[in-house]
């Protein structure tokens, strides 16, 4: 075979993947005409043309329209440049497949009107700053003459619905929840009322939500759990010296935080509460299961769920997952020795 031969318009379309129709109609359009016809007025294409006829069905294939391919086959644009800006269509029509699998999936699960068709849609197209906007909203409304801590509210505000730019179906039906959510007045007032009774109604809640508990907690608190957490893991004996630096840095930074020394008294103190904590736990679970109806969990628990999948964050570990890990800590403590 040679460059110059002439091949019939059934065998271009057999080499190109084409049906002969097809060929026929991108000769018409002025995409890839013959080189010439037989005496019996049948086209002929030369292999040059089979390839072009070729790259077309690869084109259409992903559904390229016949002005992008006119221009790549008239030398206007270049392969990688029609490529690129066809990857970015393809793109775009990912994205928006996903918000409306989205969308007919939390329709499908919930139920719905074409108004609360049209919500979810919205909720699901919204700008970055328009997101950003109904969180503020939200926590303006949560933090209007709510009597707990000062700082509280500013604290529990950062956690905040961060949708990336190629969000799973899940992250958009969970944006879509959060989203209908936070803009419920019924909804702001279930979360106003559960922080008041937790955190403002009585010491004990306005104790945990002073600026020192909760820097304990989500600041100073995490790096030294993890070391204990590791310990743990590795099937330390609570003992062991590694665990036992750990320990002591854990009840050294809770001295700090509470304004107490780290006395033994407070490791004792500490070490019973962690004895006891299962008990606490599993009597709090009867307790929300009796009710059918646990509070946390409908409402700033729920924000707090809805935030963490569209952020795709590692579900925090539950107390159930450890259930010797209380009395290891017990151990511990009840054999370090602070430094003071």
């Amino acid at each position: 075979m040679n460059d110059t031969e002439l091949h019939p318009i059934a065998d271009a379309a057999r080499r190109s993947g084409l049906s002969v129709s097809a060929v026929r109609f991108y000769a018409n359009e002025g995409l890839v005409a013959p080189a010439a016809q037989n005496s019996a007025g049948h086209r002929l294409y030369t292999i040059e043309a089979i390839a072009r006829l070729e790259l077309v069905r690869t084109l259409r294939d992903v559904d390229t329209d016949l002005a992008q391919i006119r221009r790549l086959l008239e030398g206007e644009t270049t392969l990688h440049q029609l490529l690129t800006t066809h990857l970015a269509i393809v793109e775009n029509q990912e994205r928006a497949f996903r918000a409306r699998r989205a969308v007919l999936g939390t329709l499908i699960k919930q139920g719905g009107t074409t108004a609360r068709a049209d919500l979810m849609h919205r909720l699901v197209t919204m700008t970055d700053e328009e997101r950003e906007q109904a969180i503020d909203d939200f926590w303006n409304e949560i933090a209007r003459d709510l009597d707990v801590p000062e700082g509280f509210v500013d604290r529990l505000r950062k956690l905040r619905p961060r949708l990336p730019e190629e969000p799973t179906a899940e992250q958009l039906q969970a944006w879509i929840e959060l989203g209908d959510l936070v803009g419920d007045p019924l909804f702001r007032e279930e979360v106003r009322t559960y922080l008041h009774q937790t955190y403002g109604a009585d010491d004990v809640g306005r104790k945990m939500a002073q600026a020192p508990t909760q820097e304990l907690i989500h600041e100073s608190g995490p790096p030294f759990t993890q070391e204990i957490l590791s310990a743990y893991h590795a099937g330390q004996d609570p003992r062991s010296p590694s665990a036992q630096e750990a320990i002591t840095r854990f009840l050294e930074v809770v001295a700090d935080h509470t304004g107490r020394p780290p006395t033994p008294e407070l490791r004792n103190r500490m070490a019973e509460g962690y004895r006891r904590l299962p008990d606490i736990l599993r009597q709090i679970k009867e307790e929300d299961a009796a009710a059918q109806d646990p509070v946390h969990d409908n409402t700033h628990g729920r924000y707090q769920a809805l935030v963490g999948l569209i952020n795709g964050d590692e579900p925090e570990i539950e107390i159930d997952d450890e259930p010797q890990l209380p009395g290891w800590m017990a151990d511990a403590l009840s054999v370090c020795t602070p430094t003071s």
